[in-house]
């Protein structure tokens, strides 16, 4: 194959996992969109509602852990088709309004789908098919891409509803929209995909051992558990950002609208500017990807103390909204990049997916409770007191990110003078 045609046939598995990553979880989180829907058309309750979100929740937090075996056991070319076929023929099934308790096990699959197969898997693949300068770039393409991608299909799939009537017929066709098209661009994955190596040589006996072997190395690497630790700290102070809305409704008593607007953009649009801007700073100006977010946990930390103290002075809300956007960019610039440095640290590409699951598991369990931390911090103390702990905690785990990214830097320079001296 010429070098033109890799790099095409490259950019267009970019582009395909790009769609998948913004498409696969549609179902899985059709909450976002439909939760009205939910109660009115499936007559679920808000409990309903809460068991299905908790259970898949404990599902997919376990099934980061078991991704550290299955991504590098398995060809992506292989899981990835699945992954998505799977999670579209479930949401199928989904639309037949089937009993709770059989809603409830379909909300499971898409759990195992997305979160345990599709998403490591992706993040290896993501990672293999850029190169040592491109790391930054690519992490940062995809965020912007999913961005850009859950706006389209989410404005697409209302407009189908409102158009087949907003009723049980158009919710059904939203579905259909969502599970027709993730298993569509699981076709197209399969035949852009390439196999891994793994998945063409030797007994299935021999793949077994290659791939324990592949998961016991990532947990004997301290690298792989720092960069992981890294991720926590980004993922930790990004969950205090859907906050800001809130508290600029409950303590400046700005219109519902203009606080939905704001949630908006703070969710999606800042997600498409920050990957780029993230990416190529990364790549271009810091040249490293660790060293980029150590600088931004400064930035972050200071956007949250100045934001905390213009909650004691008479500035205008646009300001305040400006403050609180600006530092929930900072955030996605982070998020875009935080799983590049998995290159920096020289993990072996054989062991790519096990090691980006392992950072998945680590790397996304402050979902599980800081939700819990910064509400009940808002419940004890209610008005803006509340408020102001919550960003003064986000603003403490900024400046424990920012040691954690520290000592990560420091690892990896140790480790070029090592390989240079060599």
């Amino acid at each position: 194959m010429s070098k033109s045609s890799a790099n095409t046939k490259k950019w267009l598995s970019f582009a395909m996992l790009m769609m998948g990553a913004g498409t696969i979880y549609k179902l899985y989180f059709m909450s976002d969109a439909f939760y009205v829907q939910m109660q009115e058309i499936w007559g679920l309750t808000n409990t309903q509602i809460g068991i299905i979100y908790s259970v898949t929740g404990w599902i997919s937090t376990f099934g980061f852990l078991a991704a550290v075996y299955i991504t590098d056991r398995f060809s992506k070319k292989k899981l990835i088709p699945f992954a998505m076929i799977l999670n579209g023929i479930t949401g199928m099934v989904l639309t037949t309004k089937p009993a709770f308790p059989l809603m409830l096990a379909l909300f499971c699959v898409f759990a195992v789908c997305a979160d345990m197969l599709f998403w490591p898997t992706m993040l290896k693949t993501i990672r293999l098919l850029g190169t040592d300068q491109e790391q930054g770039r690519m992490f940062g393409f995809l965020e912007t891409g999913r961005g850009l991608i859950d706006t389209i299909v989410n404005f697409a799939a209302l407009g189908i509803f409102a158009l087949l009537g907003s009723g049980l017929a158009g919710f059904t066709g939203s579905l259909m929209f969502f599970s027709i098209l993730t298993i569509v661009i699981g076709i197209a994955a399969f035949f852009l995909l390439e196999d891994d190596a793994i998945a063409n040589v030797g007994s299935a006996s021999e793949k077994n051992k290659e791939a324990f072997k592949g998961m016991i190395a990532v947990f004997k690497n301290p690298d792989i558990w720092l960069v992981s630790l890294n991720v926590f700290s980004v993922y930790s102070v990004y969950c205090g950002i859907k906050y800001f809305a809130p508290y600029l409704r409950d303590v400046y008593g700005i219109p519902v609208v203009l606080a939905s607007t704001y949630a908006i953009i703070n969710s999606y649009v800042l997600k498409m500017v920050g990957g780029p801007i993230g990416g190529m700073i990364s790549d271009k100006v810091t040249h490293s990807a660790s060293k980029f977010i150590r600088f931004m946990f400064i930035l972050v930390a200071a956007a949250l103390v100045g934001f905390i103290a213009l909650s004691h002075t008479g500035v205008g809300i646009y300001g305040v909204m400006a403050v609180a956007l600006l530092t929930s960019s900072f955030i996605f610039c982070q998020r875009a990049v935080f799983f590049a440095p998995m290159d920096e640290i020289k993990v072996p590409r054989s062991n790519t997916g096990a090691a980006m699951a392992l950072g998945s598991f680590i790397g996304y369990l402050p979902g599980a409770f800081m939700g819990i931390i910064y509400g009940a911090q808002l419940d004890a103390h209610p008005g803006a007191a509340g408020y102001r702990i919550v960003f003064t905690i986000m603003a403490v785990l900024a400046c424990t990110g920012f040691c954690v990214s520290s000592v990560l830097v420091h690892v990896i320079r140790k480790k070029k003078a090592a390989n240079t001296a060599a």
